[in-house]
């Protein structure tokens, strides 16, 4: 069922409260990728349990295997069930008309990167379609997130070790985030501090240093993709310094594929998969947990 304009910007607004409280009470909100319904119960069932503000989140080909529209649903309900503080964000959407389309179904949070379909995009062109859809969300209210150029990595399981030295060209800068915000009037910014994609053989190290630089030159909120296989210390930097946004997705796929794998194996004659997944929604549910108590935001829900 679809939602009412005047619904809609009802929960854009409690969204810009939570992410007025992030700053004011230095914590970061989860964002959640999601590819299915079960991880979508194991996100409620962490919120519920340590009364945390989240966000899921789908990616394009995540919007292609749920719906943006059945995803808006499932959302309500699962929220309305578990009575818990959630949001949508549409993630890494890389053109102007899918944004436009997550806008008008009700998501509250919105990605555009027209790097990710373009990895050679002008910033002329980024800006150009980051402020049409900036211009575009303020008859809802959804809040607009965007950067100025390709973030690297992919959500998967990595078995190369990253690059560092490749990694820093790709680097934000105070002065180039103080600009890219300026042009488009966007409500967050993707930071790129070390942050990458996916999952790998070695943990990730964020550049904190810079981080509050960045937070200096800019007065919107900041996210950092890319949080799977970070040190948890990292988070709680980021938090105290300013950090509203951390999202997460190979993490929990990674939790999902081993325990499903497990599960299958030890009961061969099992064929009512449903039976087996109670595991499986324990196990994400575990790391959904674990990155809302680094990110600082037990407690932190309001209804």
């Amino acid at each position: 069922m679809g939602l009412t304009i005047s619904e809609i910007r009802d929960r854009t607004t409690r969204a810009r409260h939570l992410m007025q409280r992030s700053r004011q009470q230095n914590f970061a909100v989860g964002a959640f990728n999601i590819d299915n319904q079960e991880t979508l119960i194991a996100i409620c069932r962490a919120a519920q349990k340590l009364n945390s503000p989240v966000m899921v989140e789908l990616s394009q080909g995540e919007v292609e295997a749920m719906g943006l529209e059945n995803v808006r649903d499932l959302v309500d309900n699962y929220r309305d069930e578990y009575g818990i503080e959630m949001y949508i964000n549409l993630d890494h959407s890389p053109d102007v008309e899918s944004c436009k389309r997550a806008i008008d179904v009700g998501y509250e949070f919105i990605h555009i990167d027209i790097s990710q379909a373009n990895h050679d995009a002008s910033e002329e062109e980024i800006i150009a379609k980051t402020k049409e859809v900036v211009e575009y969300a303020k008859f809802t209210g959804a809040l607009v997130e965007s950067e100025p150029h390709y973030f690297g990595g992919s959500s998967n399981v990595h078995d190369s070790e990253i690059d560092y030295e490749e990694i820093k060209k790709t680097f934000s800068t105070p002065d180039g985030a103080r600009s890219f915000v300026e042009a488009t009037g966007i409500d967050t910014f993707a930071a790129a501090v070390g942050n990458l994609h996916g999952k790998y053989p070695v943990p990730k190290e964020l550049d904190l240093e810079l981080l509050a630089e960045i937070r200096k030159a800019i007065g919107c909120q900041i996210s950092l993709h890319g949080g799977s296989g970070t040190p948890l210390h990292f988070f709680e930097e980021a938090a105290k310094l300013g950090v509203s946004k951390v999202n997460i997705n190979s993490d929990m796929r990674y939790a999902f594929r081993k325990t499903l794998e497990k599960v299958l194996s030890e009961n061969p004659k099992e064929y009512a998969v449903v039976k087996l997944m109670p595991e499986v929604y324990e196990e994400v549910q575990k790391v959904v947990e674990e990155k809302i108590i680094a990110f600082g935001s037990q407690d932190k829900a309001v209804s």
